[in-house]
Order: structure tokens, then sequence, then C-alpha cells
């Protein structure tokens, strides 16, 4: 056994050396991880799941519940653990700004050559550091089968009748909120002037009593609007669809002073330790089949033109995803606003919900 106690260092090291061996090696065959910052349910699982297989990595998304949570998240340690961001065009810009997000090229994603023009372009910075993903508005969902009269304006929602006391959902967000008080009123949803914010302050303030919550209307079939707890909600456009399919009482409709029309954009983190990953990813959602595949699944309209063809009539037929031109003529894009300006909503906005806990 001497031989044994002789070589006994050199054995340790041998198999210290397989160890480490087995270590690297099954670090190696670990699937590199994608992180994608998104809406939850904004995605359909299976494109998601043919990436993963085509490239032998992991996606893991990460929920906000809002563009403020958005905000929020991204203000703590900036991009940083993220390698896709979805992002609205206003959000885009201001990320932009602040060094969050890397340029994108056309090489680096060639499918973008699909996307029509006027989303790439809506925003200032988007065409440089966004790929539009879906478009949309803002309208009202409600229960046709429970309130007094059918909804056709904002003013209805604002000043709503008293069968609506606490059965309304209003989205958590000051731009939305204040942006369609302001077109209720007659005003741009991008006016900066005092006096019309302040106006529409008071709108809301008004309003206060007959919301049951400010923030995003479930989409489930646990949804209080499904069930009948809640009557009438603002959403968005694809939200009212998913809504519908679980309650065909739940009506939308594009209020008659128009609405925001927005764009989602999918953006690359600046500090993404994966941009072959990230650029991919975003390349293969903006493949013609799979951007139809998520369209189908998402109800939302999309920006990409090649994508059309794999698309059914029924999808193009819908007025909630496609609104007719006289209707999407009274919409209009959110612009950057003054800091007074914002500063101003934000107070107003803060001083209503707050009084109003979420159920």
């Amino acid at each position: 056994m001497k031989w044994i106690t002789r070589f006994a260092p050199f054995l340790r090291r041998c198999a210290m050396g397989w160890v480490f061996s087995l270590s690297i090696a099954a670090a190696s065959e670990a699937p590199r991880e994608l992180v994608f910052l998104t809406w939850s349910d904004y995605i359909d699982p299976a494109v998601v799941a043919a990436f993963e297989t085509h490239r032998g990595v992991r996606v893991k998304q990460v929920y906000f519940e809002s563009d403020d949570d958005r905000d929020e998240i991204l203000a703590e340690n900036g991009p940083r653990g993220y390698d896709v961001i979805l992002a609205d065009g206003i959000s885009v810009s201001n990320y932009a700004r602040q060094g969050w997000l890397a340029r994108i090229r056309d090489g680096d994603v060639p499918n973008r050559r699909h996307i029509e023009p006027r989303w790439r372009d809506a925003f200032p910075l988007t065409a440089e550091h966004g790929v539009p993903y879906f478009w949309g508005t803002i309208g009202i969902a409600y229960r046709r089968d429970l309130v007094p009269t059918p909804f056709s304006s904002w003013r209805q929602l604002f000043e709503p009748d008293e069968a609506l006391r606490g059965k309304i959902v209003m989205i958590k967000h000051a731009r939305d909120v204040i942006g369609m008080a302001l077109k209720s009123l007659g005003h741009s949803q991008n006016s900066a002037d005092p006096t019309a914010i302040a106006a529409a302050g008071e709108l809301i303030r008004k309003q206060q009593p007959f919301v049951k919550a400010y923030s995003y209307v479930a989409i489930t079939q646990e949804s209080a609007l499904v069930s009948g707890e809640i009557w009438a909600a603002m959403v968005f456009n694809g939200d009212a669809i998913m809504l519908r399919e679980h309650n065909p009482n739940i009506a939308f409709v594009v209020p008659e002073e128009g609405s925001n029309l927005g764009v989602d954009y999918l953006t690359v983190s600046a500090t993404t330790e994966a941009p072959d990953l990230a650029y991919a990813f975003i390349d293969f959602v903006t493949e013609p089949q799979n951007a139809a595949k998520i369209a189908e699944f998402v109800h939302y309209a999309t920006p990409n033109t090649a994508a059309r063809a794999h698309l059914s009539a029924e999808y193009f037929a819908d007025p909630i995803i496609f609104p007719d031109a006289a209707t999407l003529e009274r919409c209009e894009f959110f612009t950057d606003l003054p800091a007074a300006a914002s500063r101003q909503r934000n107070a107003v906005f803060q001083s209503v919900t707050q009084r109003v806990q979420k159920p």
C-alpha cells in the first residue's frame, strides 16, 4: 500500500482536476438564459418555446403591472439584469435618453424590414432603439347587460350614472387617466395648459367615489368584469377581446372624443450580457409567421406588414383590433410634456388614487 501513500498527492490533484472538469462541463451544458421584462400574457408561449428550442436557451419572463411599475423597476438599478425590455413609445424615448437602451440596427434584426414605417418612427428615438411589437387603443369595456346606458363617450365614464358607484376600474397611470379626462373636456390628451389640467383633475376627483380601484383589470375568467363585480373599466383594446371571450356581455368602445394611439416596442438593454440572444429573440418574434401567431394570441394589431398574409380574415374584421378610419382620426399619440405639466398631472393623480385601496 506504500505506493498509494507515495502517489496520494498526485491522485488528489487528479481527482480535483476531474471534479473541476466535470463542473465546467455541467456549466457548459446549462442553457443560456434570456430575461424578458414584459406584460403578462403578451406573447404566445408556443413561440417562446420554439425560440428556446431553436437556440437551446431558456427565456425567463419578468412581469410588470403597469407602465409606472416598469419605470420603478428600472429606476432601482437601470436595465441591469434584463436583456429585452418591452416599453411604450414615450418610455422608449425616455429610456434611450438615459442611456438604458442599446441601438438596434437593421443588421441586428433583419426582420425589422417588415415593420410599417409609421409605427417605427412614431416617437423620438424609437427608430434607433426599438422594434414595434403591437399597436392599439384605450377605451371602455363594460357589461352591457348591467349598465343603464351603453357607453359612447369618456364623459359617461368620468361623470357616471349613480348606478355605477363603486363599479368602475380605472387604469393606474396618470398619463392615461388625465389624458382621457382632458379629451372628455375637449382638449388634446397632450395639453400642457395648467387650467385644462386642473379641470381634468377636478373631473377625476368627482369620479373617485365611483371607482372601485385604480389598477389593470384582470383578463382571466376570475376577472371582476367577467363576474359582474365591476360594470365598466378603462382597458386596452386587446384586453377587451380576451375579456369578451370569457363573457359575451362585455362590450368595448373607443369613445367618441377619441383616445390614445399607443405602440409597444421591443428594446435591448444597454447592459445585457447576451446581446446576441437579445437581437435574435426580437428577430425571431418579428419573423412574419411568428408575428402572426403572436397577434392571434394577444388580439392586438400587428405593425408587421408581412405577417398579414398569415392572419385570419376574422382578425382583420374585428373592429376592436382595427378601429375604423373615422375613429383613428380622433386618436393621437402621446408626446413629451414640459416638466411642469408632468409634475402637475402626477400630483393631481396621486392626490386622488391614494384614497382608493386596491381590492
